[in-house]
């Protein structure tokens, strides 16, 4: 029997039609191709293969590997610190702070991270000492260090970033619970502290660990200003003995190293906050606002009221 759409279909008998996915296979395929062209390219290609362990355990590139490292977290650590700060100077009500913090990110962020660290760099030949008139001073070239260049013009970019990320986190709470942390007496600072940035820091975090993983790899800019990172260290190596290719892969495979190393980190700890934001009783203000209640003493007062709602 059929009807005005076609035959009718028994009951239980839906057919099943096979989806031919030629895309996948094709895509599949041409990957597949240029792996096997890549890999048979590196084959023939005059490298030693054989000497970039050696290269990789030099003394010079470990010194340079701790030395990235080492950068990498200052930097972020400044990156965070200032970030924060200028992303709650962002929300202050007062015009000049919000304004101040708004020109802070304008700047920094603006400005490439190359021609920071060459400014800073150069800072002498604006300023020949740094410090308070008649009180203290000190010579700009003995402060201003490669290292000292690499933190303030690394860490002073990341900061203009990150604290755009923050600011991101903040207007990602609901204002409803912020006017409820205001509705028990919670001043602003505490709101901060105890309702505001718990919750921003599910999205906070997962930028951050990008953050981290884009840092060891912008350390390599601070080479141009004689800081002895991973870059300037390989580059000392194969100017003596002219392994230029075997160097640089040496190098290369250390900062694979440090980048898988940063995003097993980053995994867990995303792994983690994507598991608190499973849970719907840590989206929530709850605890924060009964244990503040509780503090205030007004639990006790409903327990001997109970006409008291809470």
């Amino acid at each position: 029997m059929t009807d005005v759409l076609g035959p009718r279909i028994p009951d239980g008998e839906i057919p099943i039609v096979p989806m031919r996915k030629w895309g996948r296979w094709v895509s599949a395929g041409i990957i597949l191709l240029l792996v096997i062209v890549f890999v048979m390219s590196m084959r023939h290609a005059q490298i030693a293969w054989g000497d970039i362990p050696k290269f990789f355990t030099y003394h010079t590139m470990i010194v340079g590997m701790y030395m990235t490292v080492l950068l990498a977290v200052v930097c972020q650590a400044l990156g965070i610190v200032l970030g924060v700060i200028v992303a709650i100077m962002r929300r202050s009500s007062n015009p000049v702070i919000k304004w101040s913090a708004w020109f802070y990110i304008y700047i920094f962020r603006g400005l490439p991270a190359l021609l920071q660290l060459y400014i800073w760099y150069n800072l002498a030949l604006a300023f020949k000492t740094l410090g308070i008139p008649h009180l203290f001073s000190v010579s700009t070239n003995s402060v201003m260090t490669a290292f000292v260049v690499g933190v303030l013009g690394l860490g002073l970019n990341e900061s203009a970033y990150y604290a755009e990320i923050v600011r991101a986190g903040f207007n990602s709470v609901d204002h409803g619970q912020i006017e409820a942390a205001s509705s028990i007496g919670m001043k602003p600072s505490q709101a901060m502290r105890r309702v505001i940035l718990p919750q921003a820091m599910r999205v906070i975090i997962p930028p951050t660990g990008n953050d981290f993983i884009n840092m060891l790899k912008g350390t390599s800019l601070a080479s141009v200003v004689g800081f002895h990172e991973l870059i300037l260290s390989s580059t000392d190596i194969y100017s003596a003995n002219f392994r230029i290719m075997e160097t640089l892969m040496a190098a290369a495979l250390w900062y694979m190293v440090l980048v898988s190393l940063a995003s097993i980190g980053q995994y867990f700890i995303e792994k983690k906050f994507a598991t608190d934001r499973s849970d719907p009783s840590s989206m929530s203000m709850g605890k924060t606002v009964r244990r503040s209640l509780s503090m205030r003493g007004v639990f006790h007062l409903s327990e001997r009221n109970p006409g008291v709602a809470l």
